[in-house]
């Protein structure tokens, strides 16, 4: 696929799911972003390259940054955050100090787990309505995700976030426990 094939896609899976998060009707969309509702179809249809302008005024009528809609990464893929990425928000002489792992841009329900898996033990999950976002953070052994058939190693201190609106699964494939905190983000019924 060539960059201008991959840019496309991104453009109308984001562009979709942006849409979707945000409750707008094609037409409602279309009038705030002073861009033609079959515009906005042709895009989500993958049909059409639109230009930078109308990409902007997408994004800003979205209230989204124009690299969000862009962003190949979005969608179901899952990102990776190590340890060494992870924003420390304030701290302490003594020690004490809050860090932000990972985050997403979604709204509705919020779940927060805490997991424990024993070697070679794992769980599914069905897919989740759309829109529903994931992050995880692994504080023991490595987790092994695996997200819409592929696997992603998560070793301790490092942070993920994926859509899961797809099947995935959480496995330990390592010699010792692996532990880590989740939290579920799903989107306001409708």
């Amino acid at each position: 696929m060539s960059d201008l094939d991959q840019l496309t896609q991104s453009l109308a899976r984001n562009l979709k799911r942006w849409r979707g998060e945000r409750g707008f009707t094609l037409d409602a969309l279309a009038a705030r972003a002073g861009v033609s509702r079959g515009m906005i179809i042709q895009i989500e249809q993958a049909r059409t390259n639109p230009s930078v302008g109308t990409t902007v005024k997408l994004a800003d009528a979205l209230g989204v940054a124009i690299t969000t809609l862009l962003d190949h990464e979005q969608g179901t893929q899952v990102r990776l955050v190590p340890e060494s990425r992870a924003v420390r928000m304030w701290s302490t002489e003594a020690g004490s100090s809050t860090t932000l792992l990972v985050g997403a841009e979604a709204r509705g329900p919020l779940e927060l787990w805490t997991c424990r898996l024993m070697p070679g033990e794992g769980t599914t999950s069905d897919p989740h309505p759309e829109g529903t976002v994931e992050l995880l953070h692994v504080t023991e052994g490595e987790l092994t995700l695996l997200v819409d058939g592929l696997t992603h190693p998560v070793p301790a201190g490092t942070s993920a976030t994926f859509e899961a609106h797809v099947p995935h699964g959480y496995r330990n494939e390592g010699g010792e426990p692996t532990v880590f905190t989740m939290a579920v983000a799903i989107p306001p019924v409708r």
